[in-house]
């Protein structure tokens, strides 16, 4: 058989989607994440401390921190029992609601490629886990040896909804900044973008009393929104599509 031949034949690169071309860390969308658990855990913080974090022209809407582990059993390219972390608060622009990720860990090298590269958002490796033990859901995000994030649930404390989930933060729109630089160190992009969550379905939510603790970890900064209160949590079982999304502000463009 000739390469020719080969229906896998190795692209040009005007037309590989990433690198390396004969084999892509990453694939367009869109995405199905299936057979997923979701452990969301709330806290409120300083609001100067979001303030902080997130980039103008967004802006904070409360003082509420959002921690989703999740555990995907089947996404297609992905691979099966990937694990993810993604912290967000509430933020608006214009009439745009949403939620920005200052921090973002997952434990797959193309989870983190993908996230990174298309839609902007600051992932990291990490060691995320999602445990059942006894009457209580623990998730759990350490780096570098260090366990900086732990959040416990009761287990199906009370039967709720995906609407009341959502109260606090919209976690259905996912804003980000993307920035990509010029092998020069000019900037290439930066910009805010946006992605929605499509063809929800959620299986079953429960709600209850949960808690937040944190460890400081310099690379791992999530101890810069400290934990002043708790708040509701929430396990939830889902799947979704991740579509492409779009430019919500563009840096460049207003200089």
């Amino acid at each position: 058989m000739s390469v020719s031949d080969d229906v896998f034949a190795v692209p040009s690169p005007t037309t590989a989607y990433s690198t390396p071309i004969d084999s892509p860390l990453n694939g367009p969308p869109p995405g199905r994440f299936a057979d997923g658990e979701v452990l969301t855990i709330q806290y409120r913080t300083d609001p100067a401390a979001i303030r902080a974090l997130v980039p103008e022209p967004l802006v904070p809407t409360n003082d509420t921190v959002m921690v989703q582990i999740a555990r995907w059993g089947d996404v297609g390219g992905l691979g099966r029992d990937t694990y993810e972390a993604n912290v967000m608060v509430g933020v608006r622009l214009g009439e745009l609601t949403g939620s920005y990720s200052p921090y973002f860990w997952v434990t797959s090298d193309r989870a983190m490629a993908g996230g990174r590269e298309l839609h902007g958002q600051p992932k990291r490796l990490g060691t995320v886990k999602l445990e059942h033990r006894g009457d209580l859901i623990v998730g759990t995000v350490a780096n570098n040896g260090i366990e900086i994030f732990t959040g416990t649930l009761p287990y199906k404390a009370v039967a709720s909804s995906f609407e009341e989930l959502c109260r606090r933060v919209n976690l259905v729109t996912n804003i980000n900044l993307k920035i990509v630089h010029q092998i020069d160190g000019r900037t290439a992009l930066r910009q805010l973008t946006a992605r929605d969550l499509t063809d929800i379905a959620v299986h079953g939510c429960w709600a209850g009393p949960s808690t937040a603790e944190l460890r400081p970890n310099a690379t791992s900064p999530l101890y810069r929104l400290p934990v002043l209160g708790y708040l509701e949590g929430f396990y939830w079982q889902t799947e979704f599509t991740l579509v492409g999304g779009r430019v919500i502000h563009d840096y460049e463009d207003h200089g």
